[in-house]
């Protein structure tokens, strides 16, 4: 054999030992990720989601996926309060263009009722389907079951499980001697010192826009009042009761120390008064946070700490709400569209996910001792806001009732605290005014077999 001969034979063997290494050294994401390739390579895929921190970093991860795996993927973005009336009227329409949804996990129960959305248990079973490691299990109880799981069903997969809990200016606080809020009564102080005490600065920002989102921020401080809309247990009415007056007065008393055009604040005013500095406090959303330390939105950037809902005379309270990714029960592309999910909620993608600016979702990511070192007090306070969250659903109320009727039930009792919001009426008149139609919407849900 000529020296050449021997030296090319060589150069092939090495080539072929380097990519046998590479091969080797792929990680169990990665393999996957070529056999889903080998299947859906050239696949199209579309996803409908809303402008969220979450699907912010959902896309800026979406071209590494788009190249391990050949799916293509298109995002459309819509308004967050048009987003389920635009899901449902594709399936009531039989024309669904979609692959991947971004869900409200907290209305699960309407989706439900019209069949939107898939099981995805039978993905999640598949290791064909579900790259190796991704731990269902890991996923926070309270997300997991809070936010994706309906009657036994696998709806969704939490991308943006939130709580609430309160932000504030710690550079302010530090200014003036203030300690943070632990109690419903130092919040309710602090707001009123804060309010005017620079120029431009009002006490607390809060979504507070009048009719549904009313409700749902009023509802904040039903459960520590010992209060409720209605009882989730039996369906009663209970807003025309002292305990659910007493916290109705309590948050209308603390808006008056919010921005003057409160009554118009959804969540992202709300946020956007907080992060342009207009505010001392604000008390919303812990999904929302990564958009308080971005320099692109945010004036307060390292001025902010943050503490749980706080403590009210019975008890701490908080929400369970948020976002999934969910698989249209008519979408063309099923296993693709769920492929772009699996990937993307992994346990191999969660480091990369919140680095990206994404809502930690996991056990594993809450006790990392990295994600811990980065931002102690935040982690602390959002562990804090979770155990909140466990306490209501521990006394049988949760955030959004679990019945389809639960929207309505909001709507009913923000139109009318929005009424008191605006001095139209008293409160006593308003939760008087509100009892008859949500005995009416209670008859409803009793009669119903859902």
């Amino acid at each position: 054999m000529s020296v050449k001969k021997t030296i090319a034979s060589v150069i092939v063997v090495i080539a072929a030992l380097f990519t046998l290494s590479i091969a080797e050294a792929a990680s169990p994401l990665e393999k996957w990720a070529a056999s889903i390739k080998s299947k859906y390579d050239g696949t199209a895929i579309r996803v409908l989601g809303i402008p969220h921190p979450a699907s912010d970093a959902l896309r800026a991860l979406t071209p590494e996926f788009e190249k391990a795996t050949g799916i293509k993927v298109n995002w459309e973005l819509v308004g967050s309060g048009d987003i389920m009336s635009k899901q449902f009227l594709g399936q009531t329409a039989k024309d669904v263009p979609y692959d991947v949804y971004m869900t409200k996990g907290v209305y699960l129960p309407a989706y439900e009722t019209r069949h939107v959305l898939a099981d995805l248990r039978g993905f999640l079973n598949n290791s064909a389907l579900t790259p190796p490691g991704y731990d269902y299990e890991d996923i926070t109880l309270a997300y997991r079951e809070g936010l994706g799981v309906f009657r036994g069903k696998v709806r969704g997969i939490p991308i943006a499980g939130e709580s609430f809990f309160i932000s504030y200016r710690k550079d302010l606080f530090d200014k003036y001697g203030k300690s943070p809020p632990n109690t419903t009564e130092e919040l309710l102080e602090l707001a009123k010192f804060f309010q005017n005490k620079e120029p431009g600065l009002y006490g607390i920002s809060m979504r507070a826009e009048t009719g549904r989102t009313f409700a749902l921020a009023w509802d904040l401080f039903t459960s520590g009042f010992g209060g409720s809309i209605i009882d989730q247990k039996t369906w009663e009415v209970k807003v025309n009761t002292p305990e659910t007056l007493a916290s109705l007065k309590y948050f209308l008393e603390l808006l008056q120390y919010a921005p003057p055009d409160i009554e118009t604040f959804s969540w992202n005013s709300a946020i956007s008064a907080f992060t342009s500095g207009k505010t001392a406090m604000w008390y919303d959303a812990t999904s929302l946070q990564p958009w308080i330390d971005d320099p692109k939105k945010s004036k307060v950037v390292g001025k902010v700490a943050y503490v749980p809902p706080p403590r009210a005379p019975k008890g701490r309270f908080g929400p369970v709400g948020g976002w999934d990714l969910s698989v249209p029960s008519l979408a063309k592309n099923k296993e693709a569209g769920w492929a772009y999910i699996a990937w993307m909620t992994s346990r191999a993608k969660a480091k990369e996910l919140i680095d990206a600016g994404g809502i930690p979702a996991r056990f594993s990511t809450l006790n990392d001792p990295d994600y811990i070192a980065k931002n102690p007090n935040f982690v602390k306070a959002l562990k804090e806001a979770l155990k909140a969250s466990g306490n209501l659903i521990s006394i049988g109320q949760r955030w959004i009732p679990a019945t389809p009727e639960g929207k309505k039930i909001h709507k009913i009792a923000g139109y009318y605290g929005g009424q008191a919001l605006l001095k139209k009426m008293t409160p006593e008149e308003a939760v008087k005014a509100a009892e008859p139609e949500l005995l009416e919407l209670s008859k409803k849900i009793k009669a119903t077999k859902f």
